[in-house]
């Protein structure tokens, strides 16, 4: 189905907080947020200020303490646990800082697991991740363990197991952060085409100025607000 205009993510006075030690942290408060298809958003804020929450609530991982949020239009908040993973499988992609490759498995074998799992024949799969890991330059990896590839080119597979299913919203948390700068610039590059190139739409927690500078809008979370 083709991707339209409509809102992929809204947050409608989502509240979320946690108890650390004796005391209550408002991480999120009372926020307000909507994203459309075929956009790519910067979230920005220091250490601690909730980025993670915020991906981690948008990705289903986490459920709001107040608020509802709301999926291609539909309110996530009264799914049951099947239901919102089905979400996850089916609309979204996760990068995170920690690439979390399986070590035992290829470059390869670790970008066609999301399309094993989705019923996808065994030999479509390994004819799309192999397209998609030639067409971000690691056509000579595709055999090679994380043990033998460089930060860069894990975050390259990581990146390619996170689209692979043609997810409609991307969340990526920190994808430069464990890069020198040289990768960085290379990783960011690849991911922000990636997104553009398949009209998917992404938000992208960064410390970055570098990154966040070339998505379409950057939102900062402070005091538990996203301005």
């Amino acid at each position: 189905m083709p991707k339209s205009e409509n809102i992929i993510l809204n947050f409608n006075n989502v509240t979320h907080k946690f108890k650390q030690g004796k005391s209550i942290i408002k991480v999120l408060d009372s926020v307000n947020f909507e994203l459309k298809n075929n956009s790519i958003i910067a979230l920005i804020g220091a250490s601690g200020s909730g980025k993670s929450t915020f991906l981690h609530l948008a990705g289903l991982l986490e459920k709001p303490n107040k608020g509802k949020i709301l999926i291609n239009n539909n309110n996530t908040n009264n799914l049951n646990s099947s239901e919102r993973t089905m979400i996850r499988r089916n609309s979204l992609g996760f990068v995170y800082q920690k690439i979390y490759l399986l070590p035992e498995f290829t470059a390869l074998e670790n970008v066609i697991i999301p399309q094993i799992i989705n019923g996808i024949s065994k030999n479509r799969a390994i004819n799309e991740g192999k397209k998609i890991l030639s067409s971000m330059g690691l056509k000579n990896r595709l055999n090679h363990r994380s043990s033998s590839m460089s930060g860069g080119e894990q975050q390259r597979v990581a990146i390619a197991r996170a689209m692979i299913n043609k997810p409609d919203l991307i969340l990526a948390d920190e994808p430069t952060g464990n890069l020198d700068n040289s990768s960085s610039e290379l990783i960011s590059n690849i991911l922000l085409d990636n997104i553009k190139k398949t009209k998917t739409s992404a938000i992208i927690a960064t410390h970055s100025s570098d990154l966040a500078e070339k998505c379409d809008l950057i939102f900062k979370i402070d005091n538990g607000k996203i301005i």
